[in-house]
């Protein structure tokens, strides 16, 4: 091993070492930053991100129809529904990929609307998605280092090496940590099992210090091991976080949701705590095809 190589993985092991400290203490990723949305109010008692009226036209389909979602901090909200509900199209524009056609979007007591992408992510809304993204050239360490170098933008110290930035590695380190990778932190990503990717897409959102995590399918693909593990995740990761689920997979759904919202043709039809829906007669004449 060259001395640079060394010196690297030892600094991995340093950070990784601090960062199961500061998670043991309560003040690592999992803490979120950004907008306090917790205590900047309007929006309801402990509501993080809210959208009311929330509408998506493309052309004459309405994709998205008049819906309005809270998320709060220490809830997993669960969206379910059939292939072209429209759960997809809504995290797109509560993420800001995609703008309303009508509607509004809070973080806290911030209208954030006719925010960015960017902008939000910087205060405080982190995403995965469908399709597995992550640099699979890279170690997992360092997959997670870009994304909190996202949040952490150095733009004057562009002639120095990612590894001068002792916040990012922290961030990364901390956000390994929380999503139960230490033990791979420098492992290549790409080596990951589908499980572990999963897992990775999520320590990269915790390296952004999210509030809000909007997560698009986490479980698709999975084996019941895996599947495990990923409900043991999130179940830690919203006593911090206020966490909104898209997912097929209904029983995980009913075993890790507080509340479910149920869409069916881009509206939403029921929104209630998960034995509630199980017996409302319109969701199971809806979306669970029996009769009511």
């Amino acid at each position: 091993m060259s001395e640079r190589t060394a010196a690297g993985s030892a600094a991995i092991e340093g950070a990784v070492a601090q960062a199961g400290d500061n998670l043991a203490a309560g003040t690592g990723a999992g803490a979120g930053a950004g907008i306090d949305a917790g205590a900047a109010g309007g929006a309801g008692a402990g509501t993080m991100l809210q959208a009311v009226n929330l509408t998506r036209r493309f052309g004459g389909l309405a994709a998205v129809n008049r819906v309005s979602i809270d998320l709060h901090r220490g809830e997993v909200h669960a969206v379910i529904g059939t292939n072209g509900a429209g759960k997809s199209t809504l995290v797109n524009m509560l993420s800001g990929e995609l703008p309303p056609s009508d509607g509004t979007i809070r973080l806290g007591a911030h209208d954030i609307t006719g925010w960015s992408q960017p902008r939000r992510a910087r205060a405080g809304i982190g995403r995965s998605y469908q399709r597995t993204n992550i640099f699979g050239e890279l170690s997992v360490f360092e997959n997670a280092r870009l994304s909190a170098q996202a949040a952490h933008q150095r733009a004057w110290a562009c002639w120095e090496s990612a590894r001068a930035c002792t916040i990012s590695g922290r961030s990364a380190a901390e956000a390994i940590a929380a999503a139960g990778l230490t033990d791979h932190a420098e492992r290549v990503a790409g080596s990951l099992s589908h499980g572990g990717k999963r897992q990775l897409e999520i320590a990269m959102c915790l390296a952004t210090r999210p509030q809000v995590l909007l997560l698009d399918e986490p479980l698709a693909g999975m084996g019941a091991e895996e599947t495990e593990r990923m409900l043991a995740l999130l179940a830690e990761l919203k006593r911090d976080h206020a966490i909104l689920l898209i997912e097929h997979d209904m029983d995980a759904v009913f075993r890790i949701a507080d509340r479910i919202t149920v869409m069916v043709n881009g509206e939403v039809v029921a929104t209630n705590v998960p034995a509630a829906i199980r017996t409302d007669p319109v969701v199971r004449t809806a979306y669970l095809g029996e009769d009511a």
